[in-house]
């Protein structure tokens, strides 16, 4: 169980991965807000002993997808928000808003192991864990994105 000063410090070092995910998972920030609030609620009702810096993002990827994922089922989320509207980050070349607004148009199944391979720095294995997915399925994912990527990009 955490102490109040740990969760704080928990919280401003992974507050923005987790709020990333989110917003990766459902593209609508007031959505990806209420993940977030969600997960932070989670690990400080969490009964866990966290063995070091990373079970600790592990277990924050893995709620903050748990949140996600029971907040999609929910039917009172059941509506969609146009791209437009998602706050997108501040890029240092226009063609990282390219690749951000190609990223962001995939689907599902493929952007989610895309973010959380590339980005998040998690291995095929341990994207296929947190998804719930064998780690040929992850590669095989990747690999598509990596295609639909590719071909998007190439017609621009």
């Amino acid at each position: 169980m955490l102490t109040e000063q740990e969760f704080h410090r928990a919280a401003e070092q992974y507050l923005s991965m987790v709020y990333r995910i989110a917003l990766n998972y459902f593209r609508n920030p007031q959505d990806a807000e209420d993940a977030v609030q969600e997960t932070m609620l989670r690990l400080w009702q969490a009964q866990t002993d966290f063995q070091g810096d990373n079970h600790l993002r592990y277990f924050l990827a893995r709620v903050t997808l748990n949140v996600c994922h029971d907040f999609a089922r929910s039917p009172w989320r059941k509506h969609t928000v146009p791209l437009e509207s998602c706050r997108e980050p501040a890029f240092s070349a226009p063609e990282y808003r390219e690749l951000y607004a190609a990223v962001m148009a995939l689907p599902a199944k493929y952007r989610l192991p895309l973010y959380l391979y590339y980005y998040e720095g998690y291995s095929a294995g341990e994207v296929g864990e947190l998804l719930g997915l064998k780690a040929s399925t992850v590669q095989t994912r990747l690999a598509r994105a990596r295609g639909k990527l590719k071909q998007e990009l190439e017609e621009d």
